[in-house]
């Protein structure tokens, strides 16, 4: 029983805090009806994204909505806080976080005191200074992007019906994706099945008229699923017309023209970025020890390294892999260990308020699952290799099972039942990053121009 009042925060709102507060709000009911504990969770946006189906939402198997899990209803016995954590003392227990209100009053950011600190902020994209990136790349991280992605891929194709400019033609129809992990060869795959069942619909647009190009600077794709399913998957791709350009980086896209390293340049209006991740800012932001690669260095109880009542998981956290059989390696930064971990973290927060021993963290490997669009995919689970559509399947179930709450493994299952009764959906609604522009327009203003040029 916690005898004082405690607040714990957590910073972030993905898998490790979304997952922690739920073990924390379970294990800690009486203590919170009490009153004696409050849970706090600081996060930039009022929802968890399941990031797996973010290639299937970008194809439209799945509706944005469903790919988003709202905090403050599963939450329902914690504070959730929107807002974005500028620094974090934790000599003085202390954060410093911005949210919509002050940004709108122009005030100072605000300071919340906190008895527990769990940093889960995940990673973000890490872009290279590559000429002509910061302008003209597209992320594939968010929900945001994925829809945005979606909406873009559909106007190129909408642009290339619609001029006799074969360089604007062109370049509209080539589609560069850089970066050969999960993200960028799950979303190639599904949004190359979308764009492919859409030129159906174009009189003078035919499959063969897409350019589709995968950039990977290692001599591998899919790394997790192992090395021979990675050669099934490149040659999945290479049979459906996708050029796989392995041991090959980008090195610039300045004036809308991919340069690569092997010395081919391509014109396209399409860059997509997915070249790895790297530790969010906030934790260089703190005075917490962190390792050579800016994650914090934690214990396999996941608690900070010298740092009391601090802890850590997920994408931020280094933590010593105790399967491992070579020693000091750590787990890899992905959902499979962030859930896990997260369950550990919960339980071992509550035993340290009630003086109780620490768990240990330590879970091996299963393996990993990958789609390669509708119906074909790769897996490499518990020692066993599948490939085509029972990966594929395995995929969804594995998924479905991982998705948080009841509600949205119905809403995703049923979306899934649904499109394969019914065709796709191939209407872009890029206007909605412009929701404005039609009444300023009848207000007399000018039309907004879309800064990345994609319209």
């Amino acid at each position: 029983m916690v005898k004082e009042r405690v607040r714990i925060l957590i910073v972030g709102g993905g898998y490790v805090g979304l997952y922690t507060a739920l073990r924390l709000q379970r294990n800690l009911k009486q203590e919170l009806r009490r009153g004696t504990a409050e849970i706090v969770v600081l996060s930039p946006d009022p929802y968890m994204t399941y990031q797996p189906f973010l290639p299937e939402a970008a194809a439209g198997s799945i509706s944005p909505r469903h790919v988003v899990v709202p905090l403050r209803r599963v939450l329902d016995r914690c504070e959730v806080v929107v807002g974005e954590a500028e620094s974090i003392d934790h000599a003085r227990r202390t954060v410093t976080f911005s949210t919509l209100a002050t940004e709108e009053k122009g005030a100072p950011a605000q300071r919340l005191p906190y008895d527990e600190l769990v940093l889960a902020p995940g990673s973000v994209s890490r872009a290279l200074p590559v000429p002509g990136l910061a302008e003209h790349g597209i992320g594939f991280k968010t929900v945001e992007e994925a829809i945005g992605l979606r909406n873009h891929v559909i106007e190129q194709l909408d642009i290339a019906s619609s001029t006799r400019d074969p360089g604007i033609r062109d370049a509209a129809l080539t589609f560069v994706f850089v970066g050969g992990g999960y993200a960028g060869v799950e979303a190639l795959a599904e949004l190359e099945d979308m764009a492919r069942y859409a030129t159906r619909y174009f009189h003078n647009l035919k499959p063969a008229d897409l350019r589709w190009i995968l950039v990977e600077a290692t001599g591998r794709i899919l790394p997790e699923v192992g090395e021979e399913m990675g050669r099934y998957a490149v040659t999945e791709l290479r049979r459906r017309n996708i050029d796989v350009r392995l041991e090959t980086r980008l090195e610039s896209c300045a004036d809308r023209v991919a340069v690569l390293s092997d010395g081919a340049r391509f014109r396209t209006r399409t860059v997509v970025w997915t070249a790895g991740v790297k530790p969010h800012p906030i934790l260089a932001a703190t005075d917490l020890p962190l390792t050579e690669r800016g994650r914090l260095r934690c214990t396999a109880e996941l608690n900070v390294d010298g740092a009391a009542h601090a802890w850590g998981a997920g994408d931020a956290a280094a933590v010593p892999d105790l399967t491992a059989e070579e020693p000091g390696r750590e787990c890899a930064p992905n959902a499979q260990h962030a859930v896990r971990q997260a369950r550990v973290l919960g339980d071992n927060i509550v035993h340290s308020l009630r003086g109780e021993p620490l768990d240990t963290y330590r879970h091996k490997y299963v393996g990993s699952v990958a789609s390669l669009g509708l119906h074909k995919g790769v897996a490499h689970v518990y020692g066993r290799k599948l490939k085509g559509y029972p990966a594929w399947f395995m995929h969804r179930v594995y998924h479905l099972s991982r998705v948080p709450t009841v509600n949205r493994k119905a809403r995703v299952l049923a979306e899934w039942t649904l499109a394969g009764l019914f065709k796709r959906e191939i209407v872009s609604l890029g206007s909605l990053e412009h929701p404005r522009a039609e009444f300023e327009l009848a207000a007399g203003g000018k039309f907004p121009q879309d800064p990345k040029g994609s319209s």
